[in-house]
């Protein structure tokens, strides 16, 4: 009886696995209908892509499933598109496109996508499920969704920020631990204190709210699934273990480094966005990681490295690429998404059962 439970329930899908709405292309329309089709949620990020191209996504998703899947988007924060760039960075910065071959100091004018016009895309399309991370959304929106019946999903990464969300009007928390890949869901100022693991988390939210809780990070396999469940999640939510999988737009050196990569060398970093992530170390997190403190905040420090990113991944230098991943991705592997979500499936079967017999 692990699958059935309300998450699953209203949301119509068979198995309580949701894949991770990881934004930058790795969720492409192919993933997100495989993993579905599969009986799981797949999830669009689409925080870094623009209105028509939200709208050309889900009519493809469409294409390919007629089962539930979901859109994410991030919500906007206040920041100063006019803030200086500290002469460190911006020094540092032009060291690494002179390595590119790519113009110095280039002229950004625009930080973010509009969420307004973003969110329109997502009224008008009426996926089954909405989520968003980096903050609140407004209630005018979150009334909008639900009146026409999109279930709304927030991400907490503290209790604090799930009362928050559960008093604000969502449906569903996803409880993100320090574990998982990419970018952290923080958004309360006062709460910089926010690495706590999946393990720790879930129960402490389980126990502070009414509505159901997904587990995030930390889990590739069956055996970390079981542990959520165990926890009181009624779902898990996983990124890393799906961007190895042949439907995932993760760059071919993102999915090597995944393969290859070591519980130790995942870390933090600020050095490619201006906010906290998790991904794979290398050089450019390395040379950017003394001056920490003097980098802008996101989304500026995001708009001011996306030139550099772009170009090492056309070069193939996964030294100067954004690589996120949770800290278990040693434990991927590279499967179709739809035979992913079975294999995930029989896993969780086994390990349900291995504790019960216990």
């Amino acid at each position: 009886m692990w699958k059935a439970n309300p998450i699953t329930s209203r949301l119509k899908i068979k198995w309580p696995i949701i894949q991770a709405p990881m934004a930058g292309g790795a969720t492409t329309p192919a993933l997100v209908a495989a993993v579905s089709e599969a009986g799981g949620l797949g999830t669009l990020g689409a925080a870094y892509m623009t209105p028509q191209q939200i709208r050309e996504a889900i009519h493809a998703i469409r294409d390919l499933t007629d089962k539930p899947f979901g859109v994410n988007l991030f919500i906007p924060e206040d920041f100063d598109a006019t803030q200086p760039i500290a002469d460190t960075v911006a020094s540092a910065l032009n060291e690494v496109r002179r390595e590119l071959d790519i113009p110095e100091s280039p002229q950004v004018t625009r930080f973010q996508e509009s969420f307004a016009e973003q969110l329109q895309v997502v009224l008008e399309e009426v996926p089954a499920v909405f989520s968003f991370t980096f903050g609140m959304l407004d209630a005018r929106s979150l009334q909008a969704l639900k009146q026409k019946g999109v279930t709304v999903i927030g991400t907490a990464t503290t209790v604090r920020e799930a009362v928050v969300l559960e008093a604000g009007g969502v449906d569903m928390i996803a409880a993100q631990g320090s574990e998982a890949g990419g970018h952290r869901g923080s958004f309360l100022p006062d709460s910089p204190s926010n690495l706590i693991g999946t393990m720790a988390l879930v129960p402490q939210i389980v126990d502070r709210v009414k509505i159901p809780v997904i587990a995030a990070g930390g889990m590739m396999d069956g055996r970390g699934i079981a542990a959520a469940l165990a926890l009181g999640a009624q779902a898990a939510q996983l990124g890393t273990a799906f961007l190895t999988c042949a439907e995932s737009g993760a760059h071919a050196l993102h999915k090597q480094a995944i393969r290859e990569s070591s519980e130790e060398g995942i870390v933090m970093t600020r050095a490619f966005s201006g906010k906290w992530a998790r991904g794979i170390e290398n050089e450019f997190m390395r040379k950017l990681a003394p001056l920490d403190q003097e980098l802008p905040a996101y989304p500026v420090q995001n708009a001011l490295t996306k030139d550099i990113r772009a170009a090492a991944g056309k070069q193939q230098k996964s030294a100067y690429m954004s690589m996120w991943a949770g800290q278990a991705a040693p434990l991927g592997r590279e499967l179709g998404a739809g035979e992913l979500v079975l294999r995930l499936v029989e896993e969780t079967k086994r390990a349900c059962a291995g504790l019960v017999q216990e």
